[in-house]
């Protein structure tokens, strides 16, 4: 009898089984075949791009899910082609200095590591964050003093400048400043040989020499023109300011608070009525304005020494070692940083480091200096 039972139960579950497949079979039908893909011979096929990093990971920061690539960089993020060479550049609080290196024969040392060089701010050392040694282009402001006493050197001075440039790497681009009481930008930046000869050529020896006004114009038109991180300014004048608004110390803060140029300067101190109170101020000017920024002062003793002290300058300038470093002192502290920049390798005996004495962090919108007029003077529109 208990047998049966047991039977029966086994029996009534297998119907109860049955039932609930075919209502399962009606409810759900089989999915029908998927139609075959015909793919033309003559169509390509879409894929996404491969220099396209997708994330498969949804981040809640809509930001994170956008696609990374060289085309399409996220925000904050730049990208430069230069010569069929990316190059990623991100907005960091980096500080960057040009650095010549010479031996104590003063010729220049070109076989330094990173490892041989140690940084300092404010006396604190710094870890370097990138090194490169190499001929980078330069964007190069010259600024020629047009005063009256310069008519009888302004030939040669031309013939200086145009012969730097011709030495300078072939991605440089320059523009010209000529000045007296005033600035005027008479060739805006161009790689062009012709047209730095046209701005050179615009010739009106007069008036007095405005050399800090010019300075610190052209050095805000390079901050707010320039293609190449790496920029100088090359002075050429024969006498001491007389005209400007700002004064030597002024210069050199507005400079550095642009974290600006390194500053070249060809002083043509001879021939002149200059009294020997008026040359050793003009020297005194021109050799801190260069060394503040990192560059030198040349004093030539005649016009034919001018072309082959451009030579050096250009040489200089293309025989640099470019340091980056992040300050340990945080940048919305703000106030003047001293940098110093030392350098020893076994294989040399002492070494000398030529950078900018310091810099100013930019922690806020800076407001506008003085701008160089783009309008030649026959227009009336001089650099302001």
């Amino acid at each position: 009898m208990r047998r049966c039972s047991n039977l029966l139960s086994i029996a009534l579950l297998l119907a109860v089984c049955a039932f609930a497949a075919r209502a399962y079979g009606q409810a759900a039908p089989p999915t029908p075949a998927a139609a075959p893909v015909h793919v033309s011979p003559t169509v390509s096929e879409t894929q996404p791009p491969l220099d396209v990093d997708r994330d498969p990971i949804v981040s809640p920061d809509p930001a994170d899910n956008l696609p990374v690539s060289l085309a399409h960089p996220n925000p904050g993020q730049a990208v430069h082609r230069e010569h069929g060479v990316y190059t990623l550049r991100r907005n960091v609080d980096e500080v960057v200095l040009n650095c010549t290196v010479v031996d104590n024969h003063g010729h220049l040392v070109n076989d330094l590591t990173q490892d041989d060089f140690q940084v300092f701010e404010d006396n604190a050392p710094q870890a370097i964050v990138s090194f490169q040694h190499s001929d980078l282009p330069v964007s190069i402001g010259i600024l020629i003093d047009n005063s009256g006493s310069m008519r009888d050197k302004r030939s040669a001075v031309v013939t200086a400048a145009l012969d730097l440039v011709r030495a300078s790497n072939p991605d440089d681009e320059a523009f010209i400043v000529n000045f007296s009481d005033e600035a005027f930008l008479d060739q805006d930046f161009t790689s062009s040989i012709v047209k730095l000869n046209q701005g050179l050529a615009h010739i009106q020896s007069a008036g007095g020499t405005a050399l800090y006004d010019a300075v610190v114009a052209a050095a805000n038109h390079l901050a707010e023109g320039a293609r190449h991180p790496k920029q100088v300014l090359l002075i050429i004048t024969d006498g001491e300011d007389d005209a400007s608004s700002l004064n030597l110390e002024q210069t050199i803060h507005r400079v550095q608070d642009l974290q600006g140029p390194v500053v070249y300067s060809i002083g043509l101190l001879f021939g002149n009525d200059n009294t020997a109170g008026e040359v050793h101020r003009a020297q005194r000017a021109l050799n801190v304005l260069s060394a503040e920024t990192g560059g030198l002062a040349f004093f030539p003793h005649s016009l034919s020494d001018v072309d082959s002290v451009a030579a050096e300058v250009a040489h200089d300038i293309r025989n640099q070692y470019t340091i980056g470093y992040h300050s340990t002192i945080p940048m919305s502290l703000g106030g003047y940083r001293i940098v110093q920049v030392a350098a020893r390798a076994p294989h040399h005996a002492k070494l000398f480091v030529r950078t900018r004495a310091g810099y100013y962090p930019q922690t806020e919108a800076r407001p506008k200096a003085a701008a160089v007029n783009s309008a030649r003077r026959d227009t009336g529109n001089p650099v302001q």
